[in-house]
């Protein structure tokens, strides 16, 4: 059914479609021909640009931004701060048929976008994968394998070029592994391939 303009604690613009049996957080916007499908949980001051698809029970954490164009099907769970950009496009079956279809959440394959992670412009993430907390996904990649924590990955298939800290700054280690965020104020290590942050 579509919502009014207003609603509770959030905003629904006139023209969007929120089904019933949806858990919508305090703050959060849901803009044009947006649709959420029944099961949804979507939390706290989370922002859903225009043609934003959501799923049949999926979750959404809290101050997630999703804008045009995207598409969050059953069986992906993006996380706290979890950043999608446009037109990025999210998979739920491995080996999609239209003459032998897959319906139905035993067929889905579970995609976990980690806290405050980025996916760049028109990336696509391939179901079964794991992206960790604060990974960045440059525009056009195509995702096919997990991503660790902190790291920067572009291209087809996608590749990890170096590493990114909590503020979205490109790390570069000294000569000891480590390496700070200027914006945040964290320090980082790198160790054994992967980078962490220091207490």
């Amino acid at each position: 059914m579509s919502e009014p303009s207003t609603h509770k604690s959030y905003f629904v613009h006139e023209s969007a479609y929120v089904d019933d049996n949806v858990e919508i957080g305090e703050g959060t916007k849901i803009w044009h021909f947006s649709h959420v499908q029944s099961g949804a949980r979507i939390g706290r001051k989370c922002v859903l640009g225009q043609n934003v698809n959501v799923g049949n029970n999926v979750v959404i954490g809290n101050f997630v931004k999703i804008q045009n164009n995207v598409s969050v099907y059953e069986g992906v769970i993006l996380e706290d701060y979890v950043f999608c950009g446009p037109s990025m496009v999210f998979t739920n079956v491995n080996n999609p048929r239209s003459k032998y279809p897959q319906v139905g959440s035993q067929f889905y394959i579970k995609t976990l976008v980690k806290e405050g992670a980025s996916l760049g412009a028109n990336c696509t993430i391939i179901c079964g994968h794991t992206i960790g907390r604060f990974a960045f996904i440059g525009a056009g990649t195509v995702v096919t394998k997990d991503v660790p924590d902190f790291a920067l990955v572009v291209g087809n298939p996608g590749r990890i070029i170096g590493w990114m800290s909590e503020g979205g700054q490109r790390l570069v280690f000294d000569s000891n592994g480590i390496a700070a965020c200027s914006k945040s104020g964290k320090r980082y290590k790198l160790e054994q391939g992967t980078a962490r942050e220091l207490a």
